[in-house]
């Protein structure tokens, strides 16, 4: 894990690797500004974040940031030029992926030692970070309802169960005009479903139309749910109607709440933590500062017991050699590079996505050239411990340590699938200022950088520019996410609970035929 101490980030430049031929502008570097350490004078203007030549680079010549590869001299490159898109060309690279060959067992402290937060334990041995009633839509045609009987519950209405932190409407745009078999109709069940099983929720109501092709009877056979004094289903054309439907589903909520609110908290160790990791509106110390600094607070939760779950499959494209050098076993590290081809030659060959190159114009304007150097900032979440298991989207996700689920970058829906995988908090860093919450699990915003951070104080829980401004060690600050996690995780709200968002953030990933 690189550390940056005070010293080394005091210039105005920022060297990761003594291998890399490029190096980071900690602050906005001008035309002719002198760097001795380098032995160059910027022959740019060069925005904080973004890169400088540090030598003479051929055209053709790889460019290594951290000493890998994020792209090739698309020109010779005079040192001290400012490198980016455009002058970096994007093409593939043959990668060694070496499975297993790093792999390092992670010492486990005994539960004794491990830290503890206050959860709520559920019957079935799942631990809450929340305790929320959720209304889950089968279909597009059910979403009014949903969100009708959310809105009922209002903070007045909810004043007598403080041990309940809301009622939640979950809608989505799918479950008719779609596949009614195979893999689209079962990942969006399989999502459904483990949000109705998440241990953040201690009521559930499914409500359907009556004539989708996600019949609610199919989604209870497939996900094995059975209606329970926690989980209550309704049709809408065998209920009487929109505001039938309503009044009905409003009453079952009402007799949820006694049960609900008799839930307290009680002592749990840190093992039951299950952290869903997502980046978003990166820049270019997404890579210095919060990332990294994200994945040493995983390597201690990991030695806690916890799992941390990387996901984002086009964001880990071009660095996934480093990750299967890290999996338990050739076969784990096979399912990964198994996603990487199947979304490389099935999924999405021949269009304008992220995976095939083009970062978004926000991560572009932060810093990042291509999805090869995107990658290498997104990976480094998932701290350095082994690579335990992948999980297929939504997929249960019952093994601790660090795993890895497929998913897009696109956060909200990439959160979805985790949070149905069964994580019980969001942990999301961003360099530009993403605005995220995910019910019914907290979500906590790391910013990278100082003065980002100073803008949006009212959206972002924890400043990781301070690394970078040379107040904070990266060993230091990840303890202090790890303290963050288990505070958040006890109950205090995160900025964006503060904010109320989460209510439009669910997501499923539509990989279908729309018809």
């Amino acid at each position: 894990m690189i550390e940056l101490s005070a010293k080394k980030v005091a210039g105005p430049i920022i060297r990761l690797h003594p291998k890399d031929n490029v190096v980071v502008a900690r602050v906005d570097v001008a035309i002719g500004t002198a760097v001795p350490s380098e032995g160059f004078t910027s022959r740019s203007q060069v925005p904080a974040g973004h890169k400088i030549a540090a030598r003479a680079i051929q055209a053709g010549e790889a460019i290594l940031k951290y000493n890998v590869c994020i792209g090739f001299a698309a020109v010779d490159i005079a040192a001290g030029t400012y490198v980016h898109s455009h002058n970096v060309s994007f093409r593939e690279f043959d990668r060694d992926y070496a499975y297993g060959k790093e792999y390092v067992e992670t010492p486990v402290l005994p539960e004794a030692q491990r830290a503890k937060f206050m959860g709520y334990v559920r019957p079935d041995g799942q631990v809450g970070t929340r305790n929320f009633i959720g209304i889950l839509s089968t279909v597009n045609c059910s979403a009014t309802v949903v969100h009708k009987v959310a809105e009922w519950f209002t903070e007045e209405r909810l004043a007598d169960y403080p041990n309940i932190d809301g009622v939640v409407g979950l809608s989505h745009g799918l479950g008719c005009g779609m596949e009614m078999s195979g893999e689209p109709m079962d990942l969006l069940r399989r999502t459904l479903g483990g949000f109705a099983k998440h241990p953040n929720f201690a009521g559930v109501l499914i409500i359907g139309l009556g004539c989708e092709r996600n019949q609610l009877s199919g989604l209870l056979a497939q996900e094995k749910l059975e209606a329970n004094p926690r989980l209550q289903t309704f049709v809408m054309q065998e209920s009487g109607g929109t505001r039938k439907t309503i009044e009905a589903a409003v009453e079952a909520v009402k007799k949820m709440l006694p049960r609900a609110n008799d839930v307290v908290r009680v002592p749990v160790p840190a093992s039951h933590l299950k952290i869903g990791l997502q980046c978003g509106g990166s820049d270019g110390f997404s890579s210095i500062t919060a990332n990294p600094a994200l994945g040493a607070a995983m390597d201690i939760l990991v030695r806690h017991g916890g799992t941390a779950i990387l996901s984002e499959t086009p964001e880990i494209y071009g660095v996934e050699h480093t990750l299967t050098r890290r999996a338990v076993s050739r076969a784990v590290g096979e399912k990964l590079i198994e996603r990487i081809r199947w979304w490389k030659d099935e999924y999405s060959p021949g269009r304008d996505v992220q995976i095939n190159g083009a970062v978004s114009p926000g991560n572009n304007t932060g810093g990042l050239a291509n999805i090869f150097e995107k990658s290498l900032g997104s990976s480094m979440k998932g701290g350095t411990t082994g690579l335990m298991e992948v999980y297929r989207y939504a997929e249960p996700v019952k093994q601790n340590g660090f795993v890895f689920m497929d998913t897009p970058g696109f956060d909200p829906c990439s959160a979805t699938g985790q949070i149905a995988g069964g994580a019980n908090m969001i942990m999301f860093t961003t360099g530009r200022g993403s605005m995220f919450g995910a019910k019914p699990v907290p979500s906590i915003k790391l910013a990278t950088n100082t003065p980002m951070y100073s803008r949006l104080t009212e959206d972002m829980d924890y400043n990781c520019g301070e690394i970078l401004d040379g107040t904070k060690t990266m060993p230091e600050t990840a303890e202090e996410i790890f303290q963050l996690m288990l505070r958040i995780a006890s109950g205090e709200r995160s900025k964006s609970e503060l904010l109320g968002l989460g209510d439009h953030e669910f997501v499923p990933w539509n990989i279908g035929v729309v018809s």
